[in-house]
C-alpha cells in the first residue's frame, strides 16, 4: 500500500507526539539523577563519620565483637539483595547487575537466596536460575528509600538470627561519570572480627583521638545500626542514580532516532506533495493542450 500525503501527516504527528513523551522522560531522568547524586554525596561523608566512630569504639574495647565458632558449623545460605528497576527503557541496566550478581554468588560457598529490588531484575535473576525469595518495589524518591531499607534490614537480620542466612551481600550499579556505571558489591553481614579489625585500623583524621561518652556498648550499638542503615541507603541511592542515568542515555538515543525518522518522513511527505502538484499541473497542461488543439 503506497503512502499518501494524509497518511504521512498522521505518521509525522505520531512521531512528534512520541518525541514529546521522550523529551519529558529525559527531563524527569535528568532531574532525578541530581537528587540521587546529592543524596549519595551527603551519605559519603556520613558513612565515613560512622566508620570513624566505630573505629574509635573498637579501639577502646579490645573484646571481640562476637565469639569465634568452635568446631564445625553448619553453613547457612548466602543472602543477597540485588537492586534493579521496576520500569524499562533503561538499556542494559538490569542485565549488567544481574549477570554480575550471578557470577559473584557462584564463587561463594553456600546456597544463594536472593531478594530483588525491582520487577525487571527479578525476572532476570529468576531466568538465571537463582532462588528469588522476595521482591521489593523500587523507591520513587529519596524519601521513599528509608521504608525499603527498614524492610530489608528486618528480613536480613531475622534470617541471620535464625541461622538461615550466614552472610548478606548487596549488589547494585554505581554511577561513575555521565551515563557510565559499573556493578559493585558489598558484604553487609555478618559483622565479624575481620570487619571489626579493619575499622579499628582506620586512622583518625586529626592528632588527638576522641572519647566515647556514656556507655560504650550503647554507643557501639547505635553506630552499628547507623552503619547498616547508611550502607543500604547508599546502595539504593547509587542504584537509582545509575538507573536514571541509563534511562537518560536511552532517551537521548531515542530522541536522536526520532529526529532521523522525522527527517525521513518529512522528506517523503514533501516528495509526495511535489509529485501530487506535478500530476495536477500535468493534468492542467494536458487539458489545455487538448482544448487548444480542438480550436
Amino acid at each position: 500500500m503506497s503512502d499518501t500525503t494524509a497518511s504521512m501527516r498522521r505518521k509525522i504527528a505520531g512521531a512528534g507526539d512520541l518525541q514529546s513523551v521522550v523529551r519529558t522522560m529525559k527531563a524527569v531522568a535528568a532531574s532525578s539523577i541530581g537528587q540521587y547524586e546529592r543524596s549519595v554525596s551527603a551519605l559519603g561523608d556520613y558513612y565515613r563519620a560512622v566508620e570513624l566512630g566505630l573505629g574509635v569504639c573498637f579501639r577502646e574495647s579490645a573484646a571481640p565483637l562476637m565469639a569465634e565458632p568452635k568446631g564445625k558449623t553448619v553453613a547457612g545460605a548466602i543472602g543477597a539483595v540485588v537492586f534493579g528497576s521496576d520500569q524499562g527503557l533503561v538499556g542494559q541496566f538490569n542485565d549488567v547487575v544481574a549477570d554480575y550478581a550471578v557470577k559473584a554468588l557462584a564463587s561463594l560457598p553456600g546456597k544463594p537466596e536472593v531478594w530483588a529490588v525491582g520487577e525487571r531484575v527479578h525476572e532476570r535473576l529468576a531466568d538465571a536460575g537463582l532462588p528469588v525469595m522476595g521482591l521489593f518495589a523500587v523507591p520513587g524518591s529519596v524519601r521513599a528509600i528509608t521504608p525499603l531499607v527498614g524492610q530489608i534490614l528486618v528480613e536480613g537480620e531475622a534470617r541471620q538470627r535464625h541461622g538461615e542466612v550466614t552472610e548478606l551481600h548487596l549488589f547494585y550499579n554505581r554511577l561513575k561519570s555521565g551515563a557510565v556505571y559499573e556493578p559493585v558489591s558489598q558484604r553487609l553481614l555478618p559483622l565479624d572480627e575481620s570487619w571489626r579489625r579493619n575499622l579499628a585500623a582506620l586512622p583518625w583524621p586529626k592528632g588527638s583521638l576522641p572519647e566515647v561518652m556514656g556507655s560504650g556498648t550503647a554507643a557501639l550499638r547505635a553506630l552499628i545500626r547507623e552503619y547498616l542503615f547508611v550502607s543500604l541507603f547508599r546502595a539504593c541511592a547509587e542504584s537509582l542514580a545509575s538507573e536514571n542515568a541509563s534511562r537518560l542515555a536511552a532517551m537521548q538515543r531515542a530522541d536522536k532516532s526520532i529526529d532521523e525518522l522525522l527527517e525521513d518522513l518529512n522528506r517523503t511527505f514533501h516528495r509526495l506533495r511535489q509529485d501530487g502538484i506535478d500530476e495536477e499541473l500535468f493534468d492542467v497542461v494536458s487539458g489545455f493542450e487538448a482544448l487548444t488543439s480542438k480550436g
